[in-house]
């Protein structure tokens, strides 16, 4: 059966293919988008908007809320990570 199965599942191999690419395209952006370093770089690109009066009070305080939860989740997954071991 092993290679009737492999016969018969020869047609969805473009799917299973595209199905990884999505993975390997998710693990990725969740990879950067959790980075520490990019997150300090977006509250200084952030900071400097509100220096040069690109954003008000308003948006900063609620955009900084966001980063600062981001680096918050990232933090507490590696003290998790951490007591794994």
């Amino acid at each position: 059966m092993g290679l009737i199965g492999g016969i018969l599942k020869l047609p969805a191999a473009p799917f299973r293919g595209a199905g990884w690419v999505l993975r390997q395209v998710v693990a990725e952006a969740e990879r950067q988008y959790y980075d520490p370093s990019a997150i300090q770089r977006e509250l200084h690109e952030l900071s400097r908007q509100l220096d040069e009066g690109l954003i008000d009070e308003e948006e900063f305080d609620r955009r900084e809320d966001e980063l600062l939860d981001r680096l918050e989740a990232v933090q507490e997954q590696r003290r998790r990570n951490q007591g794994e071991y």
